[in-house]
């Protein structure tokens, strides 16, 4: 099951912060079909929101089709965002956390290592398209 966490310093509210984990986990397998949610109730008290936050994510994750309310039985999956490309996923993440270790090793913070790999996905991403 998905656990849920918020980052004050994300520039996303809450609600956006649940969905976009959400996404997350179903791209990177984290989550499958019929696989449940945690409930409303519980995502606002372990996270101390709202109620009303978490059944916006919910409800915006199953205008996307991601998710279907069932009643009285929760938030279920319906479909996922995972394709193909899974099976790298592991390398690739070896390869990151590799990364992730030298750069702590030169001293980066976290807040510096996010605006260092943001920083260089965008300028790689700038590229693909010139």
């Amino acid at each position: 099951m998905i656990e849920f966490h918020l980052n004050s310093r994300s520039g996303l509210s809450p609600y956006q912060q649940l969905v976009q984990q959400v996404r997350h986990a179903l791209r990177l397998g984290l989550l499958s079909e019929g696989d449940r949610l945690p409930t409303v109730k519980d995502v606002a008290k372990q996270m101390a929101v709202n109620p009303n936050t978490v059944l916006k994510a919910y409800r915006e994750l199953e205008y996307d089709g991601l998710v279907a309310a069932r009643p009285g039985v929760g938030t279920f999956v319906t479909r996922t965002l995972a394709d193909g490309t899974l099976a790298a996923h592991g390398p690739l993440r070896k390869d990151l956390k590799r990364w992730l270790t030298k750069a702590r090793l030169a001293g980066l913070d976290d807040e510096s290592i996010e605006a260092l790999f943001m920083s260089t996905f965008r300028d790689a991403a700038g590229e693909d398209v010139a």
